[in-house]
This record gives C-alpha cells, sequence and structure tokens, in this order.
C-alpha cells in the first residue's frame, strides 16, 4: 500500500509550536516504522512553498524564501517524489466536475488525481473533507499511530 502526504503534514512539520505537529509528526514516524511508502507530488511544493512564505499574520508560516527553499530539500530527501503525468489533468478536470467541487478545494482535488493516476492509494490528511472527492481513503494521523500500537 502507498500514502500521499496532504500539504498540511508538511506545514505542521515546520510549525513545532502548532497543536498539530506532534500527531502528524508520529503518525509519518509509525508509517515509515511500518515500511509504508509515503510519497508527495510536485503539487505539495507548491503548495507548501505558497503557506510557508505567506506572512504569519495572513495565515501563513512566515519562512524567508531561503528557509521554505530548505524545507523543501527536506521533504524532498525524507519523501519520494512522484512525477507529475499528464493524465493527472484529465483526472482533475473530471473530478472536480463530478464531485463539484469549487473555490480551494481545487487544490485537493488535484492530490486527489496525482494519486489516482499513480494508483497511491491512501492520503494522510489534517482535512477530513477530502473523502467526498472520489470516494478517497483518507487516512487521518491517529489511524497510522493507531495502527503502530495495534
Amino acid at each position: 500500500m502507498s500514502i500521499l502526504l496532504d500539504t498540511n503534514i508538511l506545514t505542521r512539520s515546520s510549525e513545532p509550536q502548532h497543536p498539530m505537529h506532534q500527531l502528524g509528526a508520529d503518525a509519518v514516524a509509525a508509517l515509515l516504522q511500518q515500511g509504508e511508502g509515503i510519497f508527495l507530488v510536485p503539487q505539495n511544493f507548491y503548495e507548501y512553498w505558497s503557506v510557508a512564505t505567506r506572512p504569519a499574520t495572513q495565515n501563513g508560516l512566515g519562512l524567508t524564501p531561503s528557509q521554505a527553499a530548505a524545507e523543501l530539500i527536506r521533504f524532498g530527501a525524507d519523501f519520494s517524489v512522484l512525477d507529475d503525468l499528464p493524465a493527472a489533468f484529465q483526472v482533475w478536470q473530471q473530478l472536480v466536475v463530478q464531485y463539484q467541487v469549487i473555490g480551494k478545494n481545487g487544490h485537493d482535488a488535484r492530490l486527489v488525481a496525482a494519486m489516482l493516476v499513480h494508483g497511491v492509494d491512501r492520503l494522510l490528511t489534517l482535512d477530513l473533507h477530502l473523502e467526498s472527492v472520489a470516494k478517497l481513503k483518507t487516512w487521518p494521523p491517529k489511524a497510522g499511530i493507531e495502527r503502530r500500537r495495534g
């Protein structure tokens, strides 16, 4: 089985003071310990950059471009990065029309499209609203930790 990390797991990994930081970190560690394939796609990097370099006063992380670039290098070293495939665009178009995706959720649908094209079957996320897109199997961080303990 394989898991794509939602960008919110990455952003929380850069915020040690955030209440969800440790939950996400523990879930990733547990999944790695279990030998799960954990992946990123280029969309994760685009989204992370946008949040990381946005001022903290505007719901961003307030990182400098150099700091954000260092984090992207860390993510690329820690996780396998799947290629952007042309087929993902067609799948994305189908998803946003079929599921009537609106607003910022179009970015999430892009992650789902990449998952479908690559055969990735789960998404580790802090947002469970994604289950409505393509009947996606989300994997909340607590499930990954509990699975390790079970």
